[in-house]
């Protein structure tokens, strides 16, 4: 397992909302919070029976360290890719967080969802893949939803209210998928007013142009972890997100939590002008949860470390 700065590699920060690959991205459209039906997809091959024109993985740790754009959170960092001053960044992310929950409270707070549920990884362990496999599924034990999963349970056992939903905004059509999934967010704050938290996991796509995929691993208690990345969006003046420096404190919170608790799972917050429907609380943020050359175990893994870090944070 080899270790990457940050940067080694543009291709290590994708944006989640742009079509990758050659396959497994949907057509029509779906109906909102209805049940998905699987369909059909391609599988990898499993282990031991590498197929022909089969193309690396490589597994590595993505380190940075404070510099021009990296700046420092307690114990973890911000990748600040906006024009906005380094100092500006800085003392904004040093003000406390924008929300507070209600401790005891029986009411929701949190929401996990998924604008691209059907992402998915790798089903084995090995450092090869199958270019025919999609990393796309219909399976909600498979794709994102079992890692969104993984940080509803930590949370709730936490005593913090909360809810997940499993709709795939992202089949059959992969395009609108951030205008469906806005919709199903504000219904749930029009019906739960009382959450403040709304995460929506997704997973990376690592791919140098040789075809070799990078699988972001960190060891965690002896025991391999799909890195994760927090992005926080800017506005610029199109972004429609008047509060997103609120969304900016919560990052750097939850990234200081994580690096304290578990060096390296996470990879520095990506700071940049995106939207992800964060204008909707100042609670939202986007979590990859590694990428598509991980192992479904390695990210349901750090979905339970995500969740214990996020509850540590939470209840102060």
């Amino acid at each position: 397992m080899g270790r990457a700065w940050e940067d080694e590699h543009p291709e290590a920060i994708t944006d989640p909302d742009k079509e990758q690959g050659g396959g497994g991205f949907w057509t029509g459209l779906p109906t909102l919070g209805a049940a998905a039906t699987p369909g059909p997809e391609s599988q990898p091959a499993q282990t031991g029976t590498r197929p022909e024109g089969a193309l690396p993985i490589v597994e590595s740790t993505y380190t940075a360290q404070e510099g021009r754009i990296y700046i420092p959170c307690g114990a973890g960092l911000v990748k600040n890719v906006t024009d906005l001053p380094r100092d500006e960044v800085l003392a904004e992310m040093l003000q406390p967080m924008g929300f507070q929950l209600e401790a005891g409270s029986s009411e929701p707070q949190v929401l996990i969802m998924h604008t691209h549920a059907t992402e998915s990884y790798q089903t084995t362990d090995d450092l090869w893949y199958d270019p025919n496999y999609s990393a796309r599924s219909t399976d909600n034990s498979q794709n994102m939803v079992a890692v969104g999963a993984e940080i509803a349970a930590v949370l709730n056992q936490n005593g913090i209210v909360t809810l997940q939903d499993a709709t795939q905004h992202d089949y059959p059509s992969y395009n609108g998928s951030y205008e469906r999934s806005k919709a199903t967010v504000e219904r749930y704050l029009a019906q739960y007013p009382s959450i403040k938290v709304v995460l929506d996991i997704h997973r990376d796509a690592i791919e140098r142009e040789d075809g070799t995929r990078i699988a972001p691993v960190a060891e965690i208690g002896g025991q391999k972890a799909a890195q994760i990345m927090i992005i926080c969006g800017a506005d610029n003046g199109r972004m429609n997100m008047p509060n997103y420096k609120q969304n900016l404190r919560f990052a750097s919170a939850l990234q200081n939590q994580l690096a304290s608790m578990y060096p390296n799972l996470a990879r520095p917050v990506l700071f940049d002008y995106r939207n992800y429907n964060q204008q909707l609380t100042p609670g939202s943020l986007l979590i990859e949860m590694g990428g598509h050359a991980n192992t479904l175990e390695q990210a349901k893994y750090s979905g339970r470390l995500v969740g214990s870090a996020l509850a540590e944070l939470l209840k102060g």
